[in-house]
């Protein structure tokens, strides 16, 4: 007879699973872009896919990891949809050296600029920016998508901030290779000339400010694509473009030539040692995690599936029960852990816990631990499964606002690398306190299984139902059946709003991740973020 808790842990890695592979396969349909035509049409023009060109500039079997594959995901769908926001953005090694690479792709509306096309460039920049990592520009895009220009032109996000930071990372020393192999133009021709250094590709590439079509009407010039702005001009007679290649592959071989002849910074000073296997299989994470996120858990059961074995030494393990916080190893990397704990428990008072809740012990716990990692230069990785700080009188009573923001202080004052994971609930003030995308974590990483909003589903529809039933001005009075009906129906397009994909169509994840690779990517981002300096701590006032 199978045990119960053989039955709950097989129902977990059963939905877990499914979860992830509900996750690939909507990577797989982003994977096509534009479509299975537009790519076949790219091929025949004798150019490499944005996918391919990416592959063929990483170096081969070295890890990588792409940046906001979903983006745009479910958006756009009145105008033909925007399948990763139409450019491509990975972290990956290019001659052995760490870089961004940006990759527009034609497939998808000739490359046009959506107003998420420019918020996934900006994140791409914020990454080699944040992390001192070189970004190479692989451009062919036929600018602004018009229709939607009002949303992606004039405000300080918006396209012109590209530009800004080109001339700013420039100024900082981090290096910009742009390669034009197709169309660049109005706008848009200022990104890779802003660049330390530009390649272009013959018969393919193309950059001026404006087009032949436009060239005419505004004045009345009759000119071709090639004598106005393609790789000779720009080449032999402008002086524009810098090298000048016969075809995609070439120009890729180049761009890794550029790549190997740049000279090696400082690291940040972040230890690491041998790496051990985890104590427990990481494909045992799957049945770790409960079905739904509903039942309590031991979070050091699932960090043990990814950090060294034997590594986790917890910091006042018996004080402020509903977070952990530790020091660990990953992969070698010394790490600091703080993670919302979802088992029931009792503080030193003997009085309740409940899990995923915020307490005030467990605040200032989470805060001293904070401090303690950027004295130490121990870079800190926060797991969400918060549904916030805890309410009522008591709490309001004992300090929990003051409590909750000498922690969300110590977060944001923070200069050690943060590494953010939600593997399930991040709601509310929690997921301030625990580091969410505001609060400029290095890489913001999600689980299928994660939910982000300002409360769970259940709560939020009561109270939305609430507030419709008692703005109804005809008096009339709604039945139960009716009321719960509604409640239902809000409660259903609440959670879908709630949902990991969501979170990261929009950008407030770079990334969902097979749980089972866990490790893998937080090793990865520890390498990026190990190229960049970790600035003096300083801490604002706080209230004691």
């Amino acid at each position: 007879m199978i045990s119960e808790e053989a039955l709950t842990k097989n129902k977990n890695e059963d939905t877990n699973k499914l979860l992830w592979s509900d996750i690939q396969r909507k990577l797989d349909k982003v994977y096509q872009g534009g479509g299975k035509s537009r790519l076949e049409k790219i091929t025949a023009q004798g150019k490499l896919q944005a996918r391919e060109r990416v592959t063929y500039l990483l170096d081969e079997d070295r890890p990588f990891m792409e940046i906001g594959a979903l983006t745009g995901y479910g958006m756009y769908e009145e105008h033909g949809g925007c399948p990763s926001g139409g450019v491509i953005v990975v972290v990956g090694y290019v001659s052995n050296r760490l870089c961004v690479v940006v990759a527009n792709d034609p497939s998808v509306k000739a490359g046009a600029w959506f107003p998420i096309t420019g918020k996934k460039n900006l994140r791409a920049q914020e990454i080699a920016n944040d992390n001192n990592l070189p970004i190479i520009y692989l451009v062919d895009s036929a600018g602004i998508y018009l229709p939607l220009q009002g949303e992606i032109f004039a405000d300080k996000e918006h396209f012109g901030r590209i530009f800004r930071n080109n001339a700013q990372m420039s100024a900082t020393g981090i290096p910009q290779i742009a390669a034009i192999m197709g169309s660049c133009v109005a706008g848009g021709a200022y990104l890779p000339i802003m660049s330390d250094e530009a390649l272009i590709v013959e018969n393919t590439g193309s950059i001026y400010l404006a087009g032949p079509y436009l060239v005419k009407a505004a004045i009345g010039e009759d000119v071709d694509n090639e004598t106005l702005g393609g790789a000779t001009t720009h080449s032999s007679i402008s002086g524009v473009t810098d090298y000048k290649l016969p075809n995609d592959q070439a120009c890729l071989d180049k761009i890794k030539e550029l790549v190997a002849l740049q000279g090696h910074k400082p690291k940040s000073g972040v230890d690491r040692i041998e790496s051990i296997a985890p104590e427990v299989d990481p494909s045992e994470v799957m049945s770790v995690y409960p079905a739904g996120g509903l039942k309590p858990y031991d979070i050091r059961n699932l960090i043990k599936t990814f950090i060294d074995a034997n590594s986790l030494l917890e910091y006042k393990e018996e004080y402020g029960k509903s977070i952990v916080c530790g020091y660990a190893r990953i992969d070698g990397w010394a790490i600091g852990i703080v993670a919302n704990q979802r088992i029931i428990t009792k503080n030193g008072k003997g009085e309740m816990q409940f899990g995923g809740v915020i307490y005030s012990d467990s605040a200032d716990k989470a805060t001293r631990f904070i401090l303690n990692c950027n004295q130490k230069k121990v870079p800190l990785l926060f797991i969400h499964d918060v549904t916030g700080f805890m309410v009522g009188t008591k709490s309001e009573h004992g300090g929990i606002i003051k409590d909750g923001a000498k922690m969300v202080n110590a977060v944001a004052n923070s200069t050690v690398p943060k590494i953010t994971m939600v593997v399930g609930n991040s709601y509310g003030a929690g997921n301030y306190a625990m580091c969410g995308k505001a609060y400029d974590p290095r890489f913001m990483i999600a689980w299928p299984s994660a939910k982000i909003a300002v409360m769970g589903g259940n709560q939020a529809s009561s109270v939305l139902a609430q507030i419709q039933l008692a703005s109804k001005k005809d008096g009339s009075v709604t039945s139960k059946e009716d009321e719960i009906k509604l409640t239902n129906e809000i409660k259903a397009k609440y959670e879908e709003q709630t949902t990991a994909t969501y979170a990261a169509a929009r950008l407030w994840v770079d990334m969902i991740i097979d749980p089972r690779k866990t490790r893998d990517h937080i090793s990865l981002c520890l390498s990026v973020t190990d190229h960049s300096k970790i600035e003096e701590f300083k801490l604002g006032v706080i209230q004691t």
